[in-house]
């Protein structure tokens, strides 16, 4: 057994009560839709409506304070709880690993982790501590909670969305689909899909491993506030091991690079990760900027690692090889997009060649933009539901691959054209080798796929040049069924779903401003023709 599955196979998803354990694996409903069997709460307050659970105040009965109700099953540790909710004015929450306030004014005073609901447009989605440290992540933000000299500190590690935008996909009048993921100390919430807020808590005399699931209906003006399709998944000693966990992925973007619109590493990042946060598929995402994380412990629990970034002397695995092979020995998988093929020969090609299956090796392959036709594709679970497509990118190829590709699956291949080598040989533009391999009429692979003895998976993408490119959905579905393959999960049939891109999504988080001669009209009717 990997130490990666070792310590998966410690997790202790619930610690008591009659909830599914490793014996009973899967979900559990923790409501019947019809009565409050199983729940706690003041009766002057909660009650079932609509075949929901309803919290509800008014002018003649206010609560004198915050109250809830309360799961009586048991406490809960390592799971992922899924919940439909609607709320009409006020403030709610979904308490989770909480405890009972003492000596509080009646016996549903609950404090802890909160994932906050609100009836505005600030805080749906946020992880609140209740009677508990206060607001611990704002929505878009990873942080991390910290104590130093005794006192608490909450560290914004990166700002991966903007609140608007997470606002935009809530449905103020109707119902909403929240997520919660706790697993271990590192807690992540997604409503309608997309994630809110991303907290690892390193707070050791707070923080809680385990504790009470509760609801929240707050204190304040009249309102009203509901809950149905309770689902909780324990990540437990079974679970934990299965393809339905949730699924990590580092997405580790290069500096900036190329100027706008090219080697848009952090944009690149965000769009695919917002792609996979919105897929409905279990899997969750961080998104480390400006290369290498300066804490590398972000990669300990990931299950794939995702990097996007200049490459050669400048890769950013290349001063990490022992954390890399550390990682890669407990079955982590790992993808590198374009430049990100490419390291220096000795350790750090080697190690891309056990890791992924190939690189791109200097004096042997070759990096011309030309226009290529995958007019056939394998099968295989990258390929669920990508359709042939043609499109022009910076299409490295002529890769160093394992001695007979062995155990190396082409995944996009085509002939290049002879103008592709119109260039002097040169350490990236040509050689005699390539040459001869052109003329001969091999077909050059373009992106492959690994599975590795160690159980981890890799894949190679030499496109992703042009940022525009990702607005081309079967490129991106190609790349989101590898990143979803890499983690360990099972692609679905027709593919991740994609969604769609547009012009503006694309010009979202870039590193370089908008220069003057832009042109969004012309971008936005290639995506159009590309996916008619």
């Amino acid at each position: 057994m990997h130490k990666r599955m070792m310590k998966l196979a410690l997790l202790i998803a619930v610690v008591c009560g009659g909830v599914a354990t490793a014996d009973e694996p899967g979900s559990r409903q923790l409501f019947d839709g019809k009565t409050l069997d199983g729940w706690s709460g003041d009766p002057k307050f909660w009650s079932v409506e609509d075949g929901a659970i309803t919290g509800k105040t008014t002018p003649d009965n206010p609560t004198q304070g915050n109250t809830f109700i309360v799961w009586e099953d048991g406490e809960l540790s390592d799971f992922e709880l899924t919940l439909d909710y609607r709320i009409q004015g006020g403030n709610s929450g979904i308490q989770y690993r909480s405890f009972k306030l003492d000596n509080a004014a009646d016996q549903w005073r609950i404090g802890g982790y909160q994932a906050d609901i609100d009836s505005g447009d600030t805080y749906s989605g946020i992880l609140y501590g209740e009677k508990f440290r206060g607001i611990l992540g704002k929505r878009g933000e990873q942080t991390k909670l910290t104590r130093k000299d005794g006192k608490f500190k909450v560290e914004l590690v990166e700002q991966f969305g903007k609140s608007a935008d997470i606002q935009a996909k809530i449905n103020k009048d109707g119902w909403n689909s929240y997520r919660i993921v706790a697993n271990g100390f590192h807690f992540t919430h997604y409503i309608n899909g997309a994630k809110t807020v991303e907290v690892t808590d390193e707070d050791e005399k707070e923080r809680r491993q385990s504790g009470l699931l509760a609801l929240q209906l707050h204190a304040g003006p009249p309102m009203k506030v509901q809950f149905k399709n309770i689902q909780l998944k324990p990540l437990s000693k079974k679970s934990a091991s299965t393809s339905s966990e949730t699924k990590k992925v580092v997405f580790v973007a290069g500096t900036p690079s190329h100027g706008y619109g090219s080697h848009e590493h952090k944009a690149g990042c965000m769009l695919l990760a917002s792609a996979l946060e919105s897929s409905g598929l279990p899997i969750s995402t961080t998104v480390i900027t400006n290369g290498w994380p300066k804490d590398d412990s972000v990669l300990d629990d990931a299950d794939c690692i995702v990097i996007y970034a200049d490459g050669g002397g400048r890769h950013p695995m290349n001063q990490h090889l022992e954390k890399l092979e550390e990682l890669m020995s407990e079955g982590v998988g790992l993808v590198t997009i374009h430049y990100a093929v490419e390291v220096p020969k000795g350790p750090s090609g080697e190690a891309l060649l056990d890791y992924t299956g190939g690189y791109f090796e200097t004096d042997w392959s070759v990096n011309p933009h030309w226009t290529a036709n995958f007019s056939e594709l394998p099968s295989h679970p990258t390929t669920n539901g990508v359709k042939p497509f043609n499109i022009n990118d910076e299409w490295y190829y002529h890769m160093r691959f394992r001695e007979g590709m062995a155990g190396v699956t082409p995944i996009l291949s085509d002939l290049p054209p002879e103008s592709t080598l119109s260039r002097p040989d040169g350490a990236h533009s040509g050689n005699p080798a390539v040459r001869k391999a052109v003329a001969a009429g091999e077909s050059q692979h373009t992106a492959w796929a690994t599975e590795r003895k160690d159980g981890g998976r890799g894949f190679g993408f030499t496109g992703g040049h042009f940022h525009w490119n990702w607005g081309h959905d079967q490129f991106r579905k190609l790349m989101l069924n590898a990143i979803v393959w890499c983690a360990g999960l099972e692609v679905p049939q027709d593919g991740v779903p994609a969604g769609s891109v547009t012009v503006e999504d694309l010009q979202r988080n870039q590193d370089y401003d908008q220069p003057q001669n832009f042109n969004a009209a012309r971008i936005q009717k290639m995506i159009e023709d590309w996916n008619r």
